[in-house]
């Protein structure tokens, strides 16, 4: 029993941590893109490198979570969890 305990209190820092860089993800992305935006003149500017880098940064984030969830999957369906 505190095998299971300790799974889903592992699947549940997976889900908050996930849903966490989903978000910074998607405020990073829309900070590139508002960025992006004409100005008043009609010519579309670029992103500052920060802000770039920001969402690189978010997206690797995001990757390392993708691997962990796959690697969760897996174990689930080989029988290691549950």
């Amino acid at each position: 029993m505190d095998k299971r305990r300790a799974w889903r209190e592992q699947e549940q820092l997976l889900v908050e941590r996930w849903n966490a860089a989903t978000q910074r993800y998607s405020e990073a992305q829309a900070e590139v893109t508002r960025q992006r935006l004409p100005q008043g003149d009609g010519t579309p500017t670029q992103p500052t490198e920060e802000c770039v880098r920001t969402e690189e940064a978010a997206r690797a984030e995001l990757e390392a979570m993708r691997k962990q969830v796959a690697r969760m999957k897996v174990e689930f369906s080989t029988g290691k969890r549950y």
